[in-house]
């Protein structure tokens, strides 16, 4: 039973929730019950009945699970370039912005392991799923497009000219950042928020055209 039909009297119409609230409450329900079970393991009444909703709620809103495991992925994503742009001060020089987006980036890393591992998993079962690579994959074109657009605003900034293409740079930082994802869920202590930082900040100087800032 769903919060609206335990709040209404009985003969009363069942108010309807706004769609993005329900699909805000799915989303959430699916964090926490793919983070601890993984996707394999997930039911969709499981996740369903923690949001307070039925089974057709989620299909109604996504599909299937892979769908909706994609939308979980998608929107943290979407939150971590949020909270990286909306970190940056415009009026900043391009050391202090490559500085801002290094720490923020590697404490996302190593802080929200739990989307670190649903997206390792995801990733190797698109490697043998075709309508899961289907999901995935404008989803992490889209991920490397913004990583473009950061770097075409911080390069209006550079001394010299970068020395790639911003869409190539694009690659290079989605393929750093999920590799750094990676070593620290295999290897925590040798990978720490530091030394993320650390080639983070390297990567971005070279790839916005400028000298280390060190």
């Amino acid at each position: 039973m769903s919060d609206t039909e335990r709040h209404s009297r009985p003969g009363e119409p069942v108010p309807r929730l706004p769609r993005e609230e329900v699909r805000r409450r799915l989303l959430a329900a699916a964090a926490q019950v793919f983070a601890e079970r993984g996707y394999a393991e997930s039911k969709l009444e499981d996740i369903a009945h923690a949001a307070g909703f039925t089974k057709g709620a989620v299909y109604s809103n996504f599909g299937s699970k892979r769908a909706l495991f994609g939308a979980l992925l998608d929107e943290r994503a979407a939150a971590e370039s949020a909270a990286v742009l909306d970190g940056l001060d415009p009026a900043a020089d391009r050391h202090e912005l490559i500085d801002r987006a290094a720490r923020l980036v590697a404490r996302r890393i190593t802080e929200d392991t739990a989307r670190g591992q649903l997206g390792l998993e995801f990733t190797a079962r698109a490697a043998r799923d075709e309508e899961t690579r289907a999901v995935i994959t404008p989803m992490r074109r889209a991920q490397r497009a913004t990583a473009a657009d950061a770097v075409r605003a911080a390069t209006a900034r550079a001394a010299a000219p970068p020395p790639v293409d911003p869409e190539l740079a694009g690659l290079i930082l989605h393929c750093l950042t999920n590799g750094l994802s990676m070593e620290h869920l295999a290897d925590p202590e040798g990978v720490g928020a530091g030394t993320a930082e650390a080639a983070l900040t390297a990567v971005l100087v070279w790839l916005t055209g400028g000298e280390d800032p060190s």
